[in-house]
């Protein structure tokens, strides 16, 4: 779809996205220090924090929770139990950091926090995975994440068995209904998509979104490579599909988003629709619940 994963100076703007936010996030929880460590605990105590699921869910973050730890003392040893995309169950280790205590307990909160929050999108991906699995669609995330965490939240979907949409403004041309709106009309807002991207060698896919029958069948004259069906009814998408397929338009990939959960997503999937896009993956996020232990010594 979207991801730009195989292309080298993504993956350098990729990573360093990751470091700056693990950065980040590490510093605005000690600040100048954590006052709580430091006036109650030896700094030469060692020992091991063991991190544990307290619900069943599927494990998203490991990474992420080690580069943390590291970040607070280069020195700690990770274990890691169950790998990002697995299943893990109450009571069952995920991971183990061994060393001093201290930095241990520095990182936990924010280790956590990334934790948590990636393996419930991973486990609510999972769970509309399965809904469409004995279908051809896909299951997509969208731009709707929490500030300054898009890498995190997608990643998430990805580990969790969805597909990962556009990551920003910059690797798709989605054409929405402001745009269409502002440029007078699909046929004219995609055809001026085309040229922008000819003129200035874009190597990336055209996307619009349209809100009718009317508006899709004016956009499939204008060839998009995908075409978002915008809050259409179950019946609405069935009749898309079969006009988009049965009118020679078959190249065209199809997109349904808004009015979909859980509930009646293996419905929408078998209107034969390639993508489905999920707002709630990453704007509604209900965190696995994990806790972390320290055993001494």
């Amino acid at each position: 779809m979207g991801d730009n994963r195989s292309n080298y100076a993504f993956r350098e703007f990729f990573e360093t996205c990751r470091i700056k936010a693990l950065k980040l996030a590490l510093e605005e929880d000690r600040y100048e220090g954590d006052v709580t460590t430091l006036a109650t605990v030896d700094a030469e105590q060692m020992g091991s924090g063991i991190v544990e699921a307290k619900m069943e869910g599927v494990v998203a973050g490991v990474d992420a929770a080690r580069q943390v730890f590291l970040a607070c003392d280069p020195a700690l040893e990770i274990t890691v139990f169950v790998k990002d995309g697995e299943r893990a169950y109450p009571g069952q280790r995920i991971l183990e950091v061994k060393g001093k205590i201290a930095p241990i307990l520095i990182g936990e909160r924010t280790a956590l926090n990334f934790m948590q929050r990636m393996s419930g999108i991973a486990t609510r991906t999972n769970m509309y995975v399965e809904r469409v699995s004995h279908t051809n669609a896909a299951i997509l995330d969208t731009r709707k994440t929490a500030p300054g965490l898009r890498f995190f939240d997608k990643d998430a979907v990805r580990i969790g068995g969805g597909v990962n949409h556009r990551f920003g403004l910059f690797d798709m041309i989605l054409i929405k209904d402001n745009h269409i709106d502002a440029a007078g009309g699909v046929e004219i807002a995609v055809k001026r998509a085309r040229s922008y991207s000819k003129e200035h060698g874009l190597k990336v896919k055209i996307e619009t979104e349209v809100r009718s029958m009317l508006e899709l069948k004016h956009a499939c004259e204008s060839a998009p490579d995908i075409i978002l069906l915008d809050n259409f009814m179950v019946d609405g998408l069935a009749e898309a599909v079969r006009w988009v397929k049965g009118n020679g338009y078959g190249s065209i990939l199809l997109e349904a988003s808004g009015n979909i959960g859980l509930h009646n997503v293996a419905e929408v999937a078998m209107t034969g629709v390639d993508y489905i896009s999920i707002g709630e993956l990453t704007h509604s996020v209900k965190a696995l619940d994990l806790s972390m232990n320290i055993e001494i010594g």
